[in-house]
């Protein structure tokens, strides 16, 4: 902490953040700034000017002030006894020249996982650090290599450095776009060998890996070709339901279940995803108990495969499948309860058997589906539920609720 009775000279204070200046670097109007200030405000500002001058920045070029960076050093030394506390030397911002050679460097054996190392501390070290590795093209490099890594089918350590280094350079750029079209089905088949493999990697580094495979994969659905979407392997919603029964960490979880929601859509996913056992582990996951916010995504999904005739078997054929959803309503969120009502009412009208109608009632669903009408719900939840409560009322008459509730809405 800085003695109050020391006083800073006013050069050495950086003009936005009124602090001592670490890193000062001049603009081209002539103001000198702390670097990590002003190039926060460049990046943020709508009208890109100086600060002090008001005067436009045609660029963002910012010139290192070594002789007051050296000045404000020395100051802080002579006052150390005031408790003043010694700013270190910066280190030069990165340069695509020396990211170029490190890419390189990567077809060398021996600077190979030298080379992954080093590109996987600077992506972590800063965002300015992970947009020189994009303009150097070091996203589409791992890309590359990931995908030659898995096609060669060997155990390598350098596997995990360029998952991490994709991830991270992935999530810095704001238009994904960057897989080449003819190399789409390819680099989704190697992060599903990789998926898939027992020994693609170290014991101890196979949870950290598969999750980053989920959520490259969950990045790719994104951008991918609708063609690639409509057309996804049956492996593809193997591996991913393989995730979530395994339980591999809740990140992996959440994405894995945010992908199969955002792939449903297209072509025949949907059956995919039941013929996956998908309806099965969705319920055990459900039945071992989640975070609120996971639950959510699992019944966004589960309403999704209800709404296949296949999916809703599926459903009905676990000894918990309509108990799992009757229990969760009123315990999670208003938009679980919207898919639960749906779940229900799809039940209801295409799935109802004698044996389901007595087990809705049994598991508590027909006392939940009343509770929707005397609640403050959307007209159109409270709609649902009145249909398929009036379209079996023969059966659920016995229910203390329904009298009631039929003859009075």
């Amino acid at each position: 902490m800085e003695d109050e009775a020391v006083e800073v000279p006013r050069y050495f204070i950086c003009p936005i953040s009124l602090q001592i200046m670490k890193d000062p670097v001049t603009a081209v109007t002539g103001i000198t700034y702390d670097r990590d200030t002003i190039e926060y405000w460049l990046s943020t500002a709508e009208d890109v000017l100086c600060p002090v001058t008001k005067q436009p920045l045609p660029n963002s070029d910012l010139t290192p002030n070594h002789t007051l960076r050296r000045l404000i050093q020395a100051w802080c030394v002579t006052n150390a006894n005031h408790g003043i506390d010694r700013i270190p030397t910066p280190k030069p911002p990165l340069c695509k020249s020396h990211v170029l050679k490190l890419l390189r460097n990567l077809k060398s054996p021996e600077l190979y996982m030298n080379s992954l190392d080093t590109l996987y501390l600077l992506a972590s070290e800063n965002e300015k650090n992970r947009r020189c590795l994009i303009e150097a093209g070091t996203t589409g490099a791992m890309f590359s290599l990931i995908t030659k890594l898995s096609k060669e089918h060997r155990n390598t350590a350098g596997l995990g450095q360029a998952l991490r280094i994709l991830h991270l350079t992935w999530l810095t750029i704001p238009e994904k776009k960057l897989i080449i079209p003819e190399e789409e089905h390819e680099f989704i088949d190697s992060l599903l060998w990789i998926l898939g493999s027992n020994n693609m990697v170290e014991d101890d580094l196979k949870i950290e890996v598969q999750t980053l495979v989920i959520l490259i994969l969950g990045m790719a659905m994104q951008v991918v070709a609708t063609s690639v979407l409509e057309r996804l392997k049956f492996e593809f919603f193997k591996q991913t339901i393989n995730v979530i029964k395994k339980r591999i960490s809740p990140q992996a979880l959440k994405a894995a279940l945010r992908m199969l929601i955002y792939v449903c859509p297209w072509g025949r996913n949907r059956m995919k995803i039941v013929e996956a056992g998908g309806v099965f582990e969705l319920i055990e996951l459900e039945i071992d108990g989640i975070e609120r916010n996971t639950s959510e995504l699992l019944f966004a999904l589960l309403a999704h495969l209800c709404s296949c005739a296949d999916g809703r078997a599926q459903l009905i054929k676990h000894a918990g499948g309509i108990a799992v959803v009757a229990k969760r309503m009123f315990r999670v969120s208003p938009g679980t309860d919207d898919r639960a009502v749906h779940i229900l009412s799809l039940i209801g009208k295409f799935s109802a058997t004698d044996e389901v109608v007595v087990e809705m009632m049994r598991v508590g669903a027909v006392s939940k589906l009343c509770m929707v009408l005397q609640v403050d719900y959307a007209p159109y939840l409270k709609k649902k539920s009145r249909e398929v409560l009036k379209l079996h009322s023969n059966v659920w008459n016995t229910s203390p609720c329904m009298p009631l509730y039929l003859l009075t809405t």
